[in-house]
C-alpha cells in the first residue's frame, strides 16, 4: 500500500492559508523552501494541514536520522519534562548533561582522554570549537574551505562560503579567516586525472601556508568531513590525510565539522569513521537529539579544558530535555543494527540515483556522497557541467506536488540532497524514488 496519500493539490488551501499568515507576520529573511504547512510527523512521513501524507526526504535538513517522533525518544522527552525542563548547566549539574558527554567521549574516534561540551545549535558549537582551539594554541587564524557551511553567526558566517545567499549585506566579517579551495572531484579541470587533481589541491594548501598565513599563526583547520550545503562532497581520503599531517607538524588543530554529516548520516556514527584520521575536535549537531536543539564539541581533553572557567557555556546549552532525547538517540545510532540498516539503505538509494542518472544523463552530472548521505548535481550540459539551478527548483517543486519533500544544496544551488529518516523502509524509499523519477520525466522529458 502506498505511503504517499494526497487528498488535495500540493500545497493545499489550508497550507496556503498558514503560509500567508507566515508571510504577514514573519521576517522575509527567514525564508522557506516549500509552501507546505506541516501539522504532524511519524517515521519518514509528515501530514500537512490539508490531511495529505507525504514522504519526507529533507528530514529537517538532517536532524531526523531516527525519524519523526520515534516512540522511545518521545517517551524520554516526556519523562524528563515531568522532572526537570531547565535549570541551566551554569547554575547546577544534572545527570542527563553528564551522561551525554560521557557517551560522546566513549563513542567518538580517538584512543586518548576526551571531554565534551554541549551547546544548542551547530553554529554555536562551531564557535565553541574555535574558542577552544584559540585558547589551547594561543593563536588566532583559521583555515576554512570554499563551499563550506558552518553557520549564520558573525564568526561562522565569516567561515561560510556561498556569499550571495548567506553573507550579502551582512558584513563586516570576522578577521583572520583564510579560505582555500576544497577538492571537488566532479569539478576538477577537464582532462585532469584524479590523483593529479588531489596532488594539485595538496600543493595549493601547502602554498597557502607560505603565501596567505604562516602555520604558527593558525589555531585550527576547520573542515566538513562531507560538505553539506556545499553539495554533499566527501573529503578525498588522501587530502584529509595531508591535513592531519600538516596540522600535527605545525601544532594546528584539525577540527571536523560533522553537524550535518555526523550522527549516523553516512551509515556510521561519525563520518570520520570512514577515514583513517582522528581529529583533535569533532563537532556534532542536527540529529544528535532527534529534532530538539542540541550540539556538541568532543575532543582531546587538554584542548576542551583549555579555556578559563566561565569562558564557555550558554543559558540553554545542554538543556535537560534535549539531553534526555540525545542519550536515547546516540545509543540507537551507535548500535550495530542501525549501522547495518543505514549502510544497506545507502546502497539501495545510490542504486536508484545511478539508475536515474542513466535515464537522464543530459541533466544529472554527478551522483555522490557517503553512505546514505547522497546528492545529485544538475547541469545544463554534461560536457560543460554548467550548473542548472532553475531545473533544480522545478524538480523539487515537482516532487512536492507528487508527495515527496526534497530540498536543494550546492555552491551553485544546483544539487538535490537526500536526508530521509534512516528508519524508512525499502518500500518507502522505492516509492519516493519513483516520485523523483516521475518528476524528472515531467520536467525534462522522456528518459534517454
Amino acid at each position: 500500500m502506498p505511503t504517499i496519500r494526497l487528498l488535495t493539490e500540493i500545497p493545499g488551501p489550508e497550507s496556503r492559508k498558514l503560509v500567508a499568515r507566515r508571510e504577514a507576520a514573519v521576517s522575509r529573511g527567514a525564508a522557506y523552501l516549500t509552501q507546505l504547512a506541516v501539522v504532524s510527523g511519524r517515521g519518514a512521513t509528515v501530514t500537512d494541514a490539508d490531511g495529505n501524507t507525504l514522504l519526507d526526504f529533507a528530514g529537517g535538513i538532517g536532524t531526523l536520522a531516527i525519524g519523526h517522533a520515534p516512540a522511545e525518544v518521545v517517551s524520554a522527552i516526556t519523562e524528563q519534562a515531568q522532572q526537570l525542563i531547565h535549570v541551566c548547566s551554569i547554575v547546577a549539574t544534572y545527570e542527563p548533561y553528564v551522561a551525554v558527554c560521557e557517551l560522546l567521549n566513549a563513542v567518538a574516534p580517538g584512543d586518548f582522554p576526551k571531554k565534551s561540551m554541549l551547546l544548542s545549535s551547530g553554529a554555536e558549537a562551531v564557535e565553541a570549537a574555535v574558542k577552544l582551539a584559540r585558547a589551547y594554541t594561543g593563536r588566532q587564524a583559521l583555515i576554512v574551505f570554499e563551499g563550506a557551511y558552518h553557520g549564520r553567526t558573525n564568526l561562522t558566517m565569516s567561515m561560510t562560503s556561498k556569499y550571495a545567499l548567506f553573507k550579502s549585506g551582512f558584513g563586516p566579517f570576522a578577521p583572520e579567516v583564510y579560505r582555500l579551495p576544497f577538492p571537488n572531484v566532479y569539478r576538477r579541470p577537464a582532462g585532469m586525472e584524479l590523483d593529479s587533481y588531489i596532488d594539485h589541491c595538496i600543493a595549493t594548501f601547502d602554498h597557502a601556508l607560505v603565501a596567505q598565513v604562516a602555520p604558527h599563526a593558525v589555531a585550527a583547520v576547520v573542515v566538513e568531513t562531507v560538505q553539506g550545503e556545499g553539495g554533499f562532497i566527501p573529503l578525498p581520503p588522501r587530502f584529509l590525510d595531508h591535513l592531519r599531517a600538516r596540522c600535527s607538524e605545525h601544532g594546528m588543530l584539525l577540527v571536523l565539522d560533522e553537524v550535518q554529516a555526523g550522527m549516523g548520516r553516512t551509515g556510521r556514527l561519525f563520518a570520520a569513521e570512514h577515514y583513517d584520521v582522528v581529529p583533535d575536535l569533532l563537532i556534532t549537531g542536527k540529529s544528535i537529539a532527534g529534532g530538539l536543539p542540541l550540539s556538541a564539541v568532543t575532543g582531546r581533553a587538554e584542548v576542551v579544558d583549555a579555556p578559563h572557567p566561565g569562558g564557555m557555556g550558554g543559558t540553554f546549552s545542554g538543556n535537560p530535555v534535549a539531553c534526555a532525547a540525545a542519550r536515547n538517540v546516540i545509543t540507537s545510532l551507535a548500535s550495530p543494527a542501525f549501522r547495518e540498516r543505514a549502510e544497506a539503505l545507502g546502497v539501495r538509494m545510490r542504486a536508484h540515483l545511478e539508475q536515474l542518472q542513466n535515464a537522464f544523463p543530459q541533466v544529472i552530472g554527478d551522483v555522490r556522497g557517503l553512505g546514505p548521505m547522497l546528492a545529485i548535481e544538475l547541469v545544463k550540459d554534461p560536457v560543460s557541467r554548467e550548473p542548472d539551478p532553475d531545473l533544480t527548483i522545478r524538480i523539487t517543486r515537482a516532487t512536492l506536488e507528487r508527495g515527496l519533500i526534497t530540498i536543494r544544496a550546492g555552491l551553485y544551488s544546483n544539487c538535490i540532497r537526500f536526508l530521509p529518516p534512516l528508519t524508512l523502509t525499502d518500500a518507502e524509499l522505492d516509492e519516493g524514488m519513483a516520485a523523483l523519477h516521475a518528476s524528472f520525466a515531467a520536467c525534462v522529458g522522456s528518459a534517454s
